[in-house]
């Protein structure tokens, strides 16, 4: 019994198929999403680096527990004030990348 060669297919391709072309706002959806859910994941990390719990982040920028539990699980709805108080009390540097698509600037 001949072996069939097995079909490559890279995570580009996948997602072009399943969610959408670049540009396409589905795929536009799908990528704020995921930017969202690793922003979570990466306070949720810092903070048990801190060996913080939720509710003690919560009261270092005066917000509840459940607040943390939001951000640290991906809410869409949270300030971007409400971020940088939580990277400041984690003691975090944050860099935010702006890129217009149609014209090239630099902040100085």
């Amino acid at each position: 019994m001949k072996n069939k060669p097995i079909k490559v297919t890279s995570l580009d391709q996948v997602k072009k198929k399943y969610i959408g072309e670049v540009g396409t706002p589905k795929r536009d959806e799908f990528e704020l999403e995921l930017k969202i859910d690793l922003v979570g994941e990466m306070i949720k990390t810092a903070r048990k680096q801190r060996d913080l719990t939720q509710e003690e982040l919560g009261k270092l920028i005066g917000v509840q527990k459940s607040q943390i539990s939001k951000l640290e699980n991906g809410a869409s709805n949270v300030t971007i004030g409400t971020m940088l108080k939580v990277f400041e009390a984690l003691k975090a540097k944050v860099n935010f990348k702006i890129e217009l698509l149609d014209k090239t600037f630099k902040i100085v």
